[in-house]
């Protein structure tokens, strides 16, 4: 074994342990050695050292997708989510989130339920999930119409540095931009439903605004955003602009 592939199996078995050591106390810390581990798992894998990868870290890192469910449809009640026909999520309600599920990659039938039914699904829809992926799966648009949404989220930052994308779940709105009060546009003319890359920053509290993409027009405006640093933020418009409930701004984390 050379020394370089037995450096990086070391470092990869040592995160992978500080991961399962945090991931009920500190999820952002499970979060951020998980990905540390996967990122030794990939580098053996890009090594290739040998003709073949190893098996131990095979199996401890390349098995498992990681999968949060938010509710952003603004006028669907409270729902539960089944994955492949067992009950996942009790009463998820809009503007929540539910922690990381962690499931073997591969392909999922999910079916959403109004609360406390089971005879006919809001929603049933195929999802594939890929290993080593953290996702975020949204229920979204009006409860007429309703849609997953399955985004690909990727929390590992610098632990000097802070990240943050923005995703756009507000039916009827038109694309925007989000910038800097009064100055800089740093995501530009999103559409609904798509979210933009990540932007890494240095740590800093900053007011932001949503504007009419292209425009001065603020149709929200979001005071005293801290980005701290080590953290990986996702800010999502939900609700109606002009409606109700009102738009506004979440930001989930990672």
């Amino acid at each position: 074994m050379h020394q370089n592939e037995s450096m990086l199996v070391l470092e990869s078995a040592k995160y992978l342990m500080l991961a399962d050591y945090y991931k009920y106390s500190n999820p952002q810390l499970h979060i951020m050695y998980y990905q540390k581990h996967l990122m030794c798992v990939q580098q053996l894998a890009a090594a290739d050292f040998h003709g073949h990868t190893y098996g131990m870290v095979d199996r401890a890192g390349q098995q498992n997708s990681f999968v949060r469910v938010f509710h952003a449809s603004p006028d669907a009640p409270g729902v539960d989510v089944y994955v492949n026909g067992n009950k996942a999520i009790t009463n998820l309600v809009f503007q929540e989130t539910t922690d990381y599920l962690q499931l073997p990659y591969g392909r999922y039938t999910i079916e959403v339920y109004p609360t406390g039914e089971t005879t006919q699904p809001v929603l049933r829809e195929q999802l594939s999930l890929t290993r080593n992926t953290y996702y975020t799966v949204a229920a979204t648009g009006r409860v007429a119409n309703l849609k997953l949404n399955v985004f690909v989220d990727k929390p590992y930052v610098s632990p000097n540095q802070a990240k943050v994308r923005f995703i756009h779940l507000s039916p009827g709105a038109p694309n925007v931009d989000i910038a800097v009060q009064g100055g800089k546009v740093l995501f530009p003319n999103v559409p609904y439903e798509k979210a933009t890359d990540y932007l890494t920053l240095s740590p800093l509290t900053v007011n932001l605004e949503v504007r009419v993409a292209g425009t001065n027009n603020v149709v929200l405006t979001i005071p005293q955003v801290q980005l701290k640093a080590g953290k990986t933020y996702t800010a999502v418009a939900v609700g109606l602009a002009g409606g109700n409930p009102p738009l506004e701004a979440l930001f989930l984390m990672p």
